[in-house]
């Protein structure tokens, strides 16, 4: 595993990505009752597939990242790529409509947070990001002035820029002061920010006790890394879905809202509006214009676009 590992860090694969392949080759592994990958072939692949589908019944997509993680084992680690054989192939999944909200659902639910979570759903929802890219933003990359916001290393290690909204911007500035005074007791104490790589560090030093290279949404708590420094990370993400979760269940919402619900809320209501949709591709970072389309499903629903043969009995 530590092979594995040094072949990731190689290719430099993102921290998540990483994390998902070590889990699914050690599954791999023991489902084979722990034989050393090299004992095993292309039919033991297979088996470990067909196993993730018909008995623990798993998505597609679940089953993809399995066989994407198995492909890499075999061809980086192991260096015998896997031949094509019957059943070691790519899962189609299903084309989804993905949930959108009113307008009104997202001022329900803003209504229902509180602080930091309600800040948090505010910039998915007006700024079109992630749940990762929100509570993992640096205070360098909040531009007041411009008013937009840098993304650095979304999804696919892209950049993109994007529109800070103006309702967040008094907020925003509360949150910056709180992080300054975060930062100032840390720098106090010793205490240096996560995320940072050691190609980054040794280019600017000392950039991990900078308050710029800090977060906007710090964590409340420290730990001890692997190199006993003490560090402060993000808020973890599972605070503001939770904080969502809860939210849509008191309002007795019946769709299932999520924190990726607002960037889907994002980008259809831009559509909504009359956005080009190629600026709702930059502004999302989406490689493929296909991606986009997907969200082109709102132009051609009830009173948006067709009308329902009923409505004219």
């Amino acid at each position: 595993m530590d092979l594995v590992r040094r072949r990731l860090g190689e290719r430099r694969y993102s921290p998540r990505t990483c994390e998902a392949y070590i889990q699914w080759i050690r599954r791999y592994i023991r489902f084979h009752g722990c034989r050393h990958p090299k004992e095993l072939d292309e039919g033991a692949v297979s088996g470990y597939l067909s196993a993730l589908a018909v008995e623990l019944g798993v998505s597609p997509a679940t089953q993809n990242q399995a066989l994407a993680a198995l492909l890499f084992l075999y061809k980086d680690v192991v260096r015998r790529p896997l031949r094509r054989i019957e059943g070691v192939v790519p899962a189609r999944s299903p084309s989804r409509v993905p949930v959108v909200l009113s307008e009104g659902e997202v001022r329900s639910i803003l209504g229902e947070l509180s602080h930091p979570a309600q800040l948090c759903v505010t910039l998915m929802y007006g700024a079109g990001l992630r749940i990762a890219e929100c509570v993992s933003l640096r205070v360098k990359d909040v531009d007041f002035d411009r008013s937009e916001i840098v993304v650095r290393g979304g999804k696919g290690d892209k950049d993109r820029r994007t529109p800070l909204p103006k309702v967040c911007r008094r907020a925003l500035a509360r949150q910056l002061v709180l992080a300054r005074a975060i930062h100032e007791r840390d720098a106090a104490a010793g205490v240096r920010v996560t995320g940072l790589s050691a190609a980054l560090l040794r280019k600017y030093r000392g950039a991990d006790r900078e308050l710029r290279w800090g977060y906007v949404f710090p964590s409340t708590r420290t730990f001890v890394d692997r190199a006993h420094v003490r560090r402060r990370h993000h808020l973890h993400e599972t605070a503001v879905q939770r904080a969502v979760r809860s939210a849509a269940a008191r309002l007795g919402m019946a769709k299932r809202v999520t924190c990726h619900s607002f960037r889907h809320s994002f980008a259809t209501h831009l559509l909504e509006s009359g956005t080009d949709i190629r600026t709702v591709q930059a502004l999302l970072g989406h490689t493929d214009l296909r991606t986009t389309m997907l969200y082109t499903h709102v132009l051609n629903r009830g009173g948006l676009g067709v009308k329902s043969p009923a409505d004219r009995l």
